[in-house]
């Protein structure tokens, strides 16, 4: 009988856990992502010590401070920056989320931050993380009407893992959303 109990006990616990494909499809909805960006950053930052959109970019400790949100749920082809066509109801949680900070704050700047994991060079890796980021902004101006001055981008390939790992890993080729304007000039 104790066995029995072990088993089942064990194959519900099987069951409850996501697999890494879900894990991979969740996709947080567009009032998830508005709360996170829409938070206080974690420092105020005196107006004379605010930086240009390019210095920010270059500052990680100022990255940190802003209020973010990783995206892991759109998937990209191996290797493409293209969005397909049915990643586009993700996006468009994306649009939602940065449209309606925008109505309640005009100067909202969001910077997209694409990122990948450490297999490749680091230097196809950048690349990769930058057209991504590009392509994202793309799909939000074109197909969803977000206006193009409250989007910046940047990549960063491989440089800012969340899993610290030189082998392939969903996880770190993700997006991170980034809500900056209280950071810059």
């Amino acid at each position: 009988m104790p066995n029995r109990r072990r088993f089942a006990a064990a194959a519900l616990a099987l069951l409850a856990l996501p697999t890494v494909g879900s894990a991979q499809d969740a996709m947080p909805s567009a009032s998830q992502i508005e709360r996170k960006l829409e938070a206080a950053p974690r420092v105020k930052i005196a107006p004379n010590k605010r930086v240009t959109v390019r210095e920010f970019k270059q500052r990680p400790e100022l990255r940190r401070m802003a209020p973010s949100i990783d995206i892991q749920s759109i998937n990209f082809a191996f290797g493409s920056a293209e969005i397909p066509y049915s990643q586009y109801g993700k996006v468009e949680n994306i649009a939602t989320a940065v449209e309606r900070l925008l109505r309640r704050r005009p100067d909202t700047r969001i910077l997209i931050e694409g990122h990948t994991d450490a297999v490749g060079s680091d230097y196809s890796n950048l690349v990769l993380s930058e057209r991504r980021a590009a392509s994202l902004r793309q799909t939000l101006v074109r197909e969803f009407g977000v206006p193009r001055h409250a989007l910046e981008t940047v990549g960063y390939g491989e440089d800012f893992l969340l899993v610290p790992t030189q082998n392939e890993n969903w996880r770190n080729r993700r997006v991170t959303l980034r809500r900056v304007e209280d950071f810059l000039r």
